[in-house]
């Protein structure tokens, strides 16, 4: 499994690249294998401002529906509308063309309650 370093993650399975006041959201190469085959992502919070571990939206598998939560508190900016019509990037390249959101950060102190990529392999037993 892959975490990049330069990502940080959340102990339910979301990754958060920050990009100055704003970043990029998306969930974990363990999530989308625990999931199985991705086929639809639904997040309708565009231009809401979503609390830290408030839910953002849902991801919908093969066997399953799962939550997603929002890492940080922030406004959302913009939804990845390539997911609508290819939801198995998120199972090919979910910290790539997988991603789920990008947000404006409110509150930039929220980035230190985050884990580590070591930290989330820890958290997971990989």
């Amino acid at each position: 499994m892959n975490f990049p370093a330069d990502l940080k993650y959340t102990k339910d399975h979301e990754w958060i690249r920050v990009e100055g006041e704003n970043a990029t959201v998306g969930i974990t190469d363990f999530a989308q294998k625990e999931l199985g085959d991705i086929v639809y992502v639904d997040v309708n919070t565009v231009g809401e401002t979503v609390e830290k571990d408030a839910v953002f939206g849902t991801v919908e598998a093969v066997k399953t529906v799962s939550d997603l939560f929002m890492p940080i508190s922030g406004e959302v900016l913009e939804v990845n509308k390539d997911i609508d019509s290819a939801p198995e990037s998120v199972n090919q390249d979910p910290y790539g063309k997988g991603w789920m959101i990008k947000i404006k950060i409110a509150n930039p102190a929220d980035i230190d309650t985050l884990l580590s990529a070591d930290d989330y392999k820890k958290l997971i037993g990989a």
